[in-house]
C-alpha cells in the first residue's frame, strides 16, 4: 500500500518503530555474541575456569588498553564535564535512596539494603557500555562513558565500602582510606584511565608502537568482553526473583529516567551528552557487583539473579532507550 494511503495511526507506528528497529539491528550483534558465550558456557564447551581467565584477560589487558587509548587522547576537562557529572550523580542518588527505602520497608539490614541500592545503579559500563555505546553513538561518546565509569568505580564503590564497614564495625577505622585507595589502585580500569590522562597532560602524542599495541589489544576487548558476559551468566541463578525483578526494573527503567530527568530539567546538559548519560544508565547490572556481593557475603543470590534478569531484558530495553535518545 502506498505511504500516502496508509492510516495515520499506522504511519505514526511505523515512524516510531522504524528507528527502534534500526537500533535493535545495530545492537543485535553485541547481544548475539553474549548469546554465543552463554551457549558455550551452558553446554560446557566453555567451562567456568575458561570464563574466569577470559574475563581476566579482558579486564587487565584488552579493556584496559582500550581505556588507556581513549583517555590518552583526551584531557581531564574533556571527561569531567561538571553538569554531566552532577546530573549522573543526582540521578544515581535518587534511585539509590529509593532502593534503600524499599529494602528498609522489607526490614532488611543496612548491609543488604546498601548492596541492593548499589545493584540498582551500577551498570555494565566497562564490558558492555564502552565498546557498544562508542560504536553506536560515535567516538565523542567516549568522554561521557568514561565519566560514568569513573563515577561508578570511584564514588559508588567507595561509598559501598564505607557503609558496609560502618554497619559491621560501628565506626570508620583509620585503615579505611588505605583499603579504598588500594582497591582503586588494583583496579586496572582506574589505573588505565589515570595513566592515559597523565600521558595526555604531557601534550605528547603516543609513540607509534604504543598506539599500535593498544589498538591491537583494544580490538579484542569488545568480542572478549561480550563473550565473557554471556559465559558468566551460566553461573548466575534465578533465585529471589521478586527482589531481583524489582532491582532489574530499577536499573533498566528508573535509573535512565532519573538520570535523564536530572540532565534535562535540573542541570541542562547538552542533548548529545544527555543521550550518552541516559544510554549508559540504561545498561544492565554489572558483573562486578556480584564480585562485591561475594566479597562481603551480602545478598549474593539477589544480585546474581538481578544480573541475569536485567541482562536478558536489556536486549529489548537498551535499543529502545538508544533509539529514543539517539533520535
Amino acid at each position: 500500500m502506498p505511504w500516502r494511503r496508509l492510516p495515520l495511526a499506522r504511519k505514526a507506528a511505523l515512524c516510531y518503530l522504524g528507528p527502534m528497529l534500526a537500533v535493535f539491528l545495530q545492537t543485535l550483534p553485541f547481544f548475539a555474541v553474549i548469546g554465543l558465550g552463554y551457549g558455550a558456557g551452558k553446554v560446557g564447551f566453555f567451562p567456568p575456569e575458561a570464563t574466569a581467565w577470559l574475563t581476566r584477560f579482558v579486564f587487565y589487558f584488552a579493556l584496559s588498553a582500550m581505556l588507556f587509548g581513549f583517555s590518552a587522547s583526551m584531557s581531564l576537562s574533556e571527561i569531567f564535564e561538571p553538569r554531566a557529572a552532577a546530573a549522573y550523580l543526582w540521578g544515581c542518588a535518587v534511585v539509590y535512596l529509593i532502593a534503600l527505602a524499599v529494602a528498609f520497608v522489607r526490614l532488611r539490614p543496612l548491609t543488604e539494603a546498601v548492596m541492593e541500592a548499589h545493584t540498582a545503579i551500577i551498570g555494565n559500563t566497562g564490558f558492555l557500555g564502552v565498546p557498544m555505546l562508542v560504536l553506536l553513538l560515535g567516538d565523542p561518546a567516549a568522554r561521557t562513558v568514561l565519566l560514568v565509569l569513573s563515577i561508578d568505580l570511584i564514588v559508588f564503590s567507595s561509598l559501598l565500602t564505607v557503609i558496609i564497614t560502618l554497619a559491621r564495625e560501628g565506626r570508620l577505622t583509620p585503615a579505611l582510606p588505605r583499603v579504598i585507595g588500594l582497591g582503586l589502585a588494583r583496579n586496572p580500569m582506574v589505573v588505565a584511565m589515570a595513566a592515559g590522562l597523565a600521558w595526555s597532560a604531557t601534550g605528547l602524542a603516543l609513540p607509534g608502537p604504543v598506539t599500535a599495541t593498544t589498538t591491537l589489544l583494544g580490538a579484542a576487548a569488545t568480542p572478549g568482553a561480550l563473550f565473557a558476559i554471556g559465559a558468566s551468566l551460566t553461573t548466575k541463578r534465578a533465585e529471589r526473583l521478586t527482589v531481583a525483578g524489582w532491582l532489574s526494573v530499577a536499573k533498566l527503567v528508573l535509573h535512565p529516567l532519573a538520570v535523564g530527568g536530572a540532565a534535562v530539567w535540573i542541570f541542562h546538559v547538552e542533548p548529545y551528552a544527555t543521550g550518552v548519560l541516559v544510554s549508559a544508565a540504561a545498561l544492565p547490572v554489572a558483573g562486578n557487583v556480584y564480585i562485591l556481593a561475594q566479597h562481603y557475603g551480602v545478598a549474593v543470590a539477589r544480585v546474581s539473579a538481578a544480573i541475569l534478569i536485567s541482562t536478558l531484558f536489556s536486549v529489548l530495553t537498551v535499543p529502545l532507550v538508544i533509539a529514543q535518545v539517539g533520535g
